[in-house]
């Protein structure tokens, strides 16, 4: 790639500077404009190494058609419920604590 094409021209820097909400007058052009030259040229070192692949194609699909049918069942009742636990008060299980006071 040329290295004209690296370099940014002045209206793109001046967009960025009112993007980065920086003014002129408390911005030192000259090193703004050869750290973004930087950053340019960065991207154009990565493009070296992209690929057209789809992303996608690393996971695969699945076909609907072979998911289990979704089908409503009975839960329990309340009185079979209790009876896992002695720990059961006003429809809750009590459940041993996790996290500690500290955290």
């Amino acid at each position: 790639m040329s290295s004209e094409k690296q370099k940014i021209d002045e209206h793109t820097l001046d967009a960025l500077l009112y993007l980065s909400r920086l003014s002129p007058e408390s911005t030192n052009l000259t090193v703004l404009k050869e750290q973004v030259d930087q950053i340019v040229s960065y991207f154009d070192i990565l493009s070296e190494y992209t690929d057209n692949e789809n992303p996608y194609d690393a996971y695969p699909s699945t076909d609907s058609d072979l998911l289990r049918d979704d089908s409503v069942v009975p839960g329990l009742d309340i009185p079979d419920v209790k009876k896992v636990s002695e720990e059961f008060l006003d429809g809750y299980f009590r459940v041993p604590k996790v996290l500690g006071e500290g955290a």
